[in-house]
């Protein structure tokens, strides 16, 4: 489905800071962005990728941190407050 297609139905830009362990140095923490299409609140998206990660892949999460916006929204207008002189 396309982007818009996608925003149209409610589907926000979702941002994900995967914090994991390394596999050959399980002390030490590497950081992974991840970015896609997705439906908030459930993120059924973020959801099957990290079920990927945590069957597929040796490094075991420490933290996940979401933030989603919408990038189709109402416009929103505000009114500077003063006068503005032009010379």
């Amino acid at each position: 489905m396309s982007a818009l297609k996608l925003q149209l139905n409610d589907y926000r830009l979702t941002t994900v800071e995967i914090i994991y362990h390394r596999p050959d140095h399980p002390s030490l923490l590497q950081e992974f962005i991840w970015q896609e299409m997705d439906l908030a609140p459930a993120f059924p998206v973020l959801s099957r990728f990290l079920n990927f990660w945590q069957s597929n892949l040796d490094g075991k999460l420490h933290s996940v941190r979401v933030a989603s916006c919408g990038l189709i929204q109402v416009p929103a207008f505000s009114y500077a407050d003063g006068v503005f002189t032009l010379n």
